[in-house]
């Protein structure tokens, strides 16, 4: 079926139209690579009890291990997502994955901190990468009615692929030593590569924005994979290419763009600070290995319902005011972590309630991002602002360590590390007020 109308969008018909099979199977293709990247990134906090124990490496030397991956994801996020607006985001992602494998398989095998830091940091780069394309990807695979609930549910994939990887790698630690853990995330991480070639389309958005050879018959392939109408001739092109970075600082983008990745970085140094920390801390309240990353299963489990619950909220309250919500209860949360429990049970509850509101805060993120920034920009923009957010937070398992090294009690680092997410609460509440503006102005 052909739609023959010249002006015929092909992002439009998507819009418009409901979300077929062949659309939600990207989203969960999405969700699980998001997934992936939950259980990448903490593998090494699975596996620090055991890498401390065998190296004999303190505190804050740990806290710069930790803190490798995340210098990768920021130098992915910069310069990886302005790729994916270049050779689109299908692309990116296999690229990304093949890099995050390689990453995963070669952390087994190190001999000492250096080697194991740079493999950390290579991992890190694949998942930069892959996080700017999956966010662009998910948002253009939607339509309009489900597009913002579609961006939380791919970002919900991070806390499960936690949780699942956790309670394997859990296991796991019990047989086997630290490095079983590496191994087994290369392995799911390289079986994702298939699956994306198969199933994961290019995006309809991407090619109808960068044209390209052939471009008319690569998105009648995917519109009717989706069921939708086919179209008869591209649509003008109206949006003038220029310099995705050049324009995310230009007139009408700056504010938005500086605001979010202040509020990015701020809160996820929040994030971090719990997820990087919480197997050791466990640890050394005289709790093995196994019961350690239980705990850190919880925070996840915790993360994953806060993001689930927020996904469903999205269809009634506004994502801003459900953003700032979640990041002044963080606060509250994580220094109440802070105060100690004095059983286990105690700890994992209050890990997954702070797990529960600093991952409804990151993927409120996610969805602001997507939907602040227009196709053309939409990945440079999501790889900019997750560049520079994890770069920065890169810091937060690191200064936590030091403050740690210092003499400083779990209370007070606890208390410091979790003002990120006030701080980050503040820049949305300045956002909203620019675009309340924008929109009496109007």
């Amino acid at each position: 079926m052909v739609n023959s109308q010249a002006d015929a969008d092909p992002r439009a018909l998507i819009d418009q139209r409901p979300m077929s099979a062949f659309q939600w199977t990207v989203v969960a293709i999405m969700v699980g690579l998001n997934a992936l990247d939950g259980f990448d990134v903490l593998s090494i906090s699975f596996a620090s009890p055991g890498i401390t124990e065998e190296w004999g490496i303190d505190r804050g030397a740990l806290g710069i291990v930790l803190s490798m991956e995340l210098v990768g994801m920021a130098i992915g996020s910069l310069f990886l997502g302005g790729i994916a607006d270049r050779i689109g985001r299908r692309r990116t992602i296999l690229a990304c994955l093949v890099v995050m494998a390689a990453g995963m398989f070669l952390a087994a095998t190190a001999t000492g901190i250096l080697t194991l830091c740079l493999w950390r940091v290579l991992t890190g780069l694949g998942i930069g990468g892959m996080l700017a394309a999956t966010n662009a990807a998910v948002a253009e695979a939607a339509n309009a009615r489900w597009r913002s609930f579609c961006v939380v549910l791919m970002a919900t994939g991070y806390p499960v692929g936690a949780v699942a990887g956790g309670s394997i790698a859990s296991q796991l630690l019990a047989v086997y030593d630290w490095r079983s853990v590496f191994v087994f995330g290369g392995c799911v991480t390289a079986l994702f590569i298939p699956l994306v070639w198969w199933r994961a389309a290019e995006s309809v958005a991407f090619d109808t924005y960068r044209r390209g050879p052939n471009a008319l018959a690569r998105i009648n392939r995917t519109l009717a994979r989706m069921g939708h109408p086919l179209i008869a001739q591209l649509p003008a092109l109206r949006e003038a290419s220029k310099s995705s970075m050049r324009e995310l600082f230009g007139p009408g983008m700056a504010s938005k763009t500086a605001l979010l990745t202040i509020a990015y970085l701020a809160h996820i140094m929040t994030f971090y600070f719990i997820l990087k920390w919480i197997p050791k801390l466990v640890v050394d309240m005289g709790y093995d290995a196994s019961s350690a990353g239980s705990v850190l299963v919880f925070a996840n489990v915790g993360g994953a319902c806060g993001a689930l619950l927020l996904g469903v909220l999205t269809a009634k309250v506004r994502l801003a005011w459900l953003a700032i919500g979640a990041m002044v209860l963080s606060t509250a949360f994580v220094t109440y972590f802070g105060q100690g429990q004095s059983d286990l049970t105690g700890l994992s509850t209050v890990a997954a309630v702070a797990g529960f509101f600093t991952n409804a805060g990151v993927v409120a993120l996610y969805g602001l991002i997507a939907q602040t920034f227009p196709t053309r920009v939409r990945a440079s923009a999501t790889g900019f602002i997750i560049g520079i957010g994890r770069g920065g937070s890169a810091a937060a398992p690191a200064l936590a360590g030091f403050l740690f090294a210092a003499g400083y009690g779990l209370p007070l680092v606890a208390l410091l590390m979790g003002l990120g997410s006030s701080i980050a609460a503040i820049m949305l509440f300045v956002l909203w007020r620019k675009s309340i503006d924008v929109e009496v102005a109007a």
